[in-house]
């Protein structure tokens, strides 16, 4: 009987050393110590809501120049990326950029392609807010698009709730 206990009381201790080993290291490479500090997030709209993001990484030389943020070629390359949509000229008062996928969708990745819209002459801006409504006024002629050919790395921190309505949405 005293030899049963002790065989069950060391195969506890190795397993409760196991457990603690894994659970210190959780299967998770070594990332050290997290160090808060102040970076600069953005807003942006996905269908509708705004969600938070930040600036990491782009494609481009002088966009990385402008924004501040690493300059990296190497994400240019990479394709089937979701859209990340930015009206250039006349636009609605408000307009903030728009994602064409946000956290918990299938598609969703930090890493987005740019797309220029421009308004067509004549057309009277509205707030954008989703990828559908600009797919509509494409298709409606009122508005284009062109893809950038630049990479930019903008994850998103927060995915938020519908956004407050706004005298230029329709």
């Amino acid at each position: 009987m005293r030899t049963s206990t002790v065989v069950v009381a060391a195969g506890l201790v190795a397993a409760a050393t196991a457990a603690i080993a894994l659970a210190a290291g959780n299967g998770l490479p070594n990332i050290g110590p997290a160090k808060m500090t102040n970076e600069p997030v953005y807003q942006g709209l996905y269908d509708n809501h705004i969600d938070t993001y930040m600036l990491t990484d782009v494609s481009d030389q002088a966009q990385a120049t402008a924004m501040h943020i690493n300059y990296a070629p190497a994400i240019g390359t990479i394709e089937g990326l979701p859209d990340q949509y930015f009206v250039q000229g006349r636009a609605a008062r408000g307009q903030l950029t728009v994602f064409d996928s946000e956290p918990g969708a299938s598609d969703y990745n930090p890493l987005w392609d740019e797309v220029w819209l421009t308004w067509k002459p004549g057309v009277k801006p509205v707030l954008l807010g989703s990828d559908d409504q600009i797919a509509a006024l494409v298709q409606q002629g009122k508005l284009t698009e062109q893809d950038a050919g630049i990479v930019l790395n903008a994850p998103i921190l927060t995915v938020g709730k519908e956004a407050p309505p706004h005298p230029h949405r329709p």
